[in-house]
């Protein structure tokens, strides 16, 4: 999978990767730091860190994401690793024995990106082939099962067209190679859009519309957003803290926009708040604001979106269920938020309702947020 921190080229890099004409393979070093709740840190310890650690001393990690306590990353020769909480099967091992280092997942060498959910996996493959693993209460692994776990990657149907997967806390989000969007796992509070506001499950992907134009999506707490191609906004799902966007607190059981603008490049979602950049390089947040989660210098919760601060150099974003984590232009580390585990990075457990910067390095290229951890890679570039 491609380095998504450039927004700018977000749109021509998803699409080479459908067309199969992605050729560059970044190499990173991975850092991991916060709450290490069994392992979800990959440092070999449970002790919790407040600045950045290595995780071992590869420099061939190429994707990473994370779940709630459990984390995931394909290396540059396409083999997928996973390590922490396991539980629900969700590290993929084929056991329920929880890991504190990184463990190989069988040994294909064609996984080309993954997520976490809060109990569960996904991933896509080379040939666009979908894979899911962990807990399966809601359906969330879509296999048209309800209940019971996977400790190993399940294919999702027999379709080899997926190009974009993301996970939330009991659904999954996954956008095809011609842009259609797919919803599966639990409808609380509207979360899968699919127009039904009742908590129903959905065991196996059901398209979202009829629209092809999706470019990009992130899955919350219950709560889901996306930026189709024309550069437009769009979320739905739970809404009681502001989360959706649409200047209410009701909840959306179908995709709204989001204000009329056509310059949104990237979504992220937390577990009841949201961040997104625009092409102009500028910060926006909006949703529920305890310990300053929001990164706008207030504890002020919003229910549409607020600039952070004026700077018009931010490339990537992702948020943790109360913090938040973003990558300047420049490749420095910034987050912001609840920090009781030391999940910001900044060597104190203080919370931050403005972004502070993860120590001088200029090297950052990969984020991902965990529940109340991160990881970060960085080092050399493509």
């Amino acid at each position: 999978m491609p380095n998504f921190s450039g927004v700018w080229n977000l749109k021509d890099q998803v699409q080479a990767i459908a067309a199969g004409r992605w050729t560059g393979v970044p190499f990173y070093e991975l850092y991991a730091w916060g709450y290490n709740f069994i392992g979800a840190l990959g440092v070999n310890s449970t002790i919790n860190l407040s600045s950045p650690v290595q995780v071992g001393s590869l420099t061939t990690w190429n994707h990473i994401a994370a779940g709630a306590n459990h984390s995931l990353s394909v290396k540059s020769d396409g083999t997928m690793w996973s390590w922490g909480y396991n539980g629900n099967g969700q590290v993929g091992d084929g056991t329920v024995v929880s890991r504190s280092s990184p463990v190989q997942i069988g040994a294909l060498t064609n996984w080309s990106q993954a997520d976490g959910g809060s109990t569960f996996s996904s991933s896509i493959k080379t040939d666009g082939t979908l894979w899911t693993w962990g807990k399966n209460n809601a359906g969330s692994l879509g296999i048209n099962i309800t209940g019971g776990y996977r400790s190993s990657p399940v294919q999702v149907g027999a379709l080899t067209t997926w190009s974009f997967v993301a996970c939330g806390d009991d659904q999954i989000a996954a956008i095809s190679t011609s842009g259609s969007l797919w919803t599966w796992g639990s409808n609380i509070n509207g979360a899968l859009g699919q127009n039904i506001s009742v908590s129903v499950y959905r065991s196996s992907p059901v398209q979202v519309g009829a629209l092809t134009d999706w470019l990009q999506v992130s899955g919350g707490g219950n709560h889901t957003a996306t930026v189709k191609t024309n550069g437009t906004l769009w979320a739905w799902g739970r809404n009681a803290q502001g989360q959706v966007g649409d200047g209410t607190v009701v909840n959306r059981s179908s995709p709204v926009q989001i204000g009329a603008l056509t310059t949104w490049a990237k979504v992220g979602c937390g577990s009841i708040h949201t961040a997104a950049i625009k092409t102009d390089g500028t910060l926006w947040v909006w949703g529920f604001n305890t310990n300053g989660r929001l990164g706008d210098g207030t504890t002020v919760s919003r229910s549409s979106p607020v600039q952070v601060g004026a700077l018009t150099n931010w490339s990537n974003v992702v948020l943790g269920s109360g913090s938040g984590i973003a990558i300047k232009n420049d490749r420095t580390l910034w987050t912001w938020g609840v920090n009781t585990s030391g999940q910001l990075g900044d060597n104190t457990v203080v919370s931050r309702s403005s972004p502070v910067q993860v120590g001088s390095l200029a090297v950052w290229s990969e984020i991902a947020a965990g529940g109340t951890f991160a990881l970060a890679a960085g080092g050399l570039t493509n």
